[in-house]
């Protein structure tokens, strides 16, 4: 057997076999062109095995030198002093280490961070003195933040402090991630459809980001936006929103880039996982290649030796749904100790939607993670009073009186719309301030609710519907940008039209970026960044409008000129007078001469009119000519007999009465407030 061929039937490159074999008495040599065909038959058996030892004994020789590099620098009393808030970038240069060093730490501890990302003092303390570091804090207070890592950190303490006695099982929160187009949505529509609560018919009566479902008389909560963005916010963090992860791959397609960003998003929030291997009702779908390709990025399912669960499912015939949920109960029960919570200590969790309702004013959707919260408790949210929670309701719409761990529940009560993000702990009552204003300078984009108009929301909403939006995808090259600019364009807002943000960021925009705006229909803003090559490609393909400035006000022209594009024509309609056709003297295809008299008013040359015939509307049309005595005049006063051209669907008969009117367009000029 050819060498080549053999690493084919292994799934691994030709290098990397040869680095292999040896460590297990399989040395081939290194200029090998041919195998003899009993030793690779006894390779290919033992390969499993001995390619998971080999990548066990590379881990663990990595962590020996990462330990070994970390004591060197304790002993030569390596030490940093950091300000409160940095970028990674500057982190890395203020420790004299690689940034993809860095950024692989920052990974391990569960966030995943761009080089210009900010983190923190406390995160960064923890970071670096588990590479070696003694760390001191720059003289000076820290930043105001809207969530510190610090306190995301602490409310995992907390949860973890509780006494083993106390805790009771909860059901297990899931997420489900995977590559645009793979079907996240559709597995997700399948599980709600077959599985709605009890009571429900039709599926879910109001959308509050998260739902619940009941598979053999268990709860499971599901984040119900794929690659929810509160997800990417909490791991971000450091926190662990999410217990179970459904990663979710198209069997045609196998893995896409944005499937490995998802297994890596779940790789460093530490989480279970379980593949959906959707789309198996196509026909000649290779679903080799797709296990090939996750065992490449380090997600080896349990048919291959591994540890991972893998599904076959069609979402859209809802094939493998049911065996889908009953997998991850299973993964569920091996976890069981962890998805524990103490139901009888007040509530702390997190706030996974925010925005401010027309009809309801202020509300957010938090995610209970442990405790009970109640109607009447206070809203305190890091640290400052937002107020007291008025209403709840389930996922349903369904008003409750209290919310238990891993529940979901939309909160009516708010004083001010908290951020995606923030941590709600009602314990924290005597330590907190009462918050006065709407904070707006958070990194996190508050997520937009948009409700079906049905029951109680109808209302509420319908001047929100009325209203012209301009969505918009922001990003700039640093926060302080960012930030100025989010601030400014939250003021572009009318009765008629407003900006909405539905993506922001640092850094220069990527394939993500380009979809989100082609999904929202959205404008792409950048300040002071440029598209990476291939997300130019997709803005051109998909005809995403992407604008480039480096002169801030330049983009706020832009978006003054597309808001005042967007403001409705207002239609004036003036009245008249009448006429009633005495005489019908020629009629041609639509068109006819007649005679009357002006009862009332005046009747225009130009003007439309409404037909009455016995009293009763029954046509429009148009007056084209108007004449007395044979010359024609501009108008016709009342008390006067006279000539028309009359145009329209509907002949006119004598006796009909015609109403004259003249309708005029004026777009009114939007001047905001800056």
């Amino acid at each position: 057997m050819n060498v080549s061929e053999l690493a084919r039937k292994l799934r691994v490159s030709v290098k990397e076999m040869y680095e292999v074999l040896p460590n297990y008495g399989f040395d081939i040599g290194r200029k090998a062109v041919k195998v003899d065909d009993k030793i690779a038959d006894s390779i290919i058996r033992e390969w499993r095995r001995m390619y998971a030892d080999w990548k066990e004994k590379q881990r663990r020789a990595k962590e020996q030198q990462r330990i070994a590099e970390k004591e060197a620098r304790k002993a030569e009393g390596k030490s940093a002093t950091l300000p409160p808030v940095m970028t990674v970038r500057d982190f890395a240069a203020a420790l004299t280490l690689p940034v993809t060093t860095i950024i692989s730490e920052l990974m391990k501890n569960g966030i995943l961070a761009s080089l210009n990302e900010r983190i923190d003092y406390e995160t960064a303390q923890v970071i670096a003195e588990d590479l070696g570091f003694n760390i001191q804090q720059e003289a000076g207070a820290a930043p105001e933040a809207e969530v510190s890592t610090s306190q995301v950190v602490e409310m995992k303490q907390q949860l973890d402090a509780e006494r083993s006695e106390d805790l009771v099982a909860r059901p297990p929160v899931v997420v489900v991630m995977g590559h645009v187009d793979h079907g996240k949505t559709k597995l997700l529509d399948a599980i709600r459809a077959t599985n709605v609560m009890g009571g429900e018919s039709g599926g879910i009566t109001q959308h509050i980001g998260a739902y619940q479902v009941i598979k053999n008389n268990r709860l499971i909560t599901f984040i119900d936006t794929p690659g929810h963005e509160a997800f990417t916010v909490m791991r971000s963090r450091g926190a662990r929103i999410a217990d179970i992860a459904i990663l979710v791959v198209a069997a045609d397609d196998g893995v896409m880039p944005q499937t490995v960003e998802a297994i890596k998003i779940i790789q460093a929030a530490k989480i279970p996982v379980v593949v959906a291997l959707n789309k198996m009702d196509k026909e000649g779908v290779n679903i080799d290649k797709a296990k090939t390709e996750l065992s490449a990025n380090n997600v080896l399912i349990e048919e291959w030796g591994g540890s991972v669960p893998l599904v076959p499912i069609s979402a859209k015939t809802g094939l493998g749904v049911e065996k889908l949920l009953e997998t991850v109960l299973l993964v569920s029960e091996v976890d069981a100790e962890k998805i524990r919570a103490n139901p009888n200590r007040k509530a702390i969790g997190t706030i996974i939607e925010s925005h401010v309702d027309k009809g309801e004013g202020p509300v957010a959707t938090l995610l209970v993670q442990g405790g009970t919260l109640h109607k009447g408790d206070p809203l305190v949210v890091n640290g400052g009073i937002y107020g007291t929670v008025r209403a709840m309701k389930d996922h349903a719409g369904v008003y409750v009186d209290e919310a238990a761990p891993s529940m979901p529940v939309k909160i009516l009560g708010f004083k001010s719309a908290p951020e995606v993000g923030d941590i709600l702990d009602v314990a924290k009552l005597g330590e907190a301030t009462k918050v006065k204003r709407v904070r707006t300078s958070g990194m996190t984009a508050p997520v937009v609710q948009q409700t079906s108009g049905v029951g109680e929301d109808a209302e509420g909403d319908e001047g929100e519907q009325k209203k012209q939006w301009l969505n918009v995808v922001v990003k700039a090259d640093v926060l302080g940008s960012l930030e100025a600019i989010i601030q400014s364009l939250e003021k572009y807002q009318s009765d008629e039209v407003g900006v909405k943000i539905v993506g922001r960021g640092l850094g220069n925009f990527t394939e993500p970026d380009i979809l989100r705006a082609e999904s929202s229909h959205a404008l792409v803003l950048g300040f002071h960044v440029q598209p990476i090559p291939s997300a130019q490609l997709i803005a051109s393909a998909k005809s995403v409008e992407v604008h480039l400035f480096k002169v801030i006000y330049d983009m706020f022209h832009l978006i003054e000129e597309r808001l005042q594009a967007l403001v409705p024509v207002e239609v004036v309609i003036t009245e008249h007078g009448t006429f009633k056709t005495l005489a019908v003297f020629r009629t041609d295809k639509k068109v006819q001469v007649v005679g009357g008299r002006v009862d009332q008013g005046k009747i225009p040359n130009g003007s439309f009119v409404r037909v009455y015939r016995n009293r009763e509307y029954i046509a429009d049309g148009k007056i084209t000519s108007t004449q007395m005595g044979k010359v024609d005049v501009k108008e016709i006063p009342a008390g006067h007999e006279c000539g028309i051209k009359y145009e329209g669907k509907e002949p006119l008969q004598e006796g009909d009465v015609l109403e004259a009117y003249t309708k005029e367009e004026h777009k009114k000029k939007v001047v905001f407030a800056k």
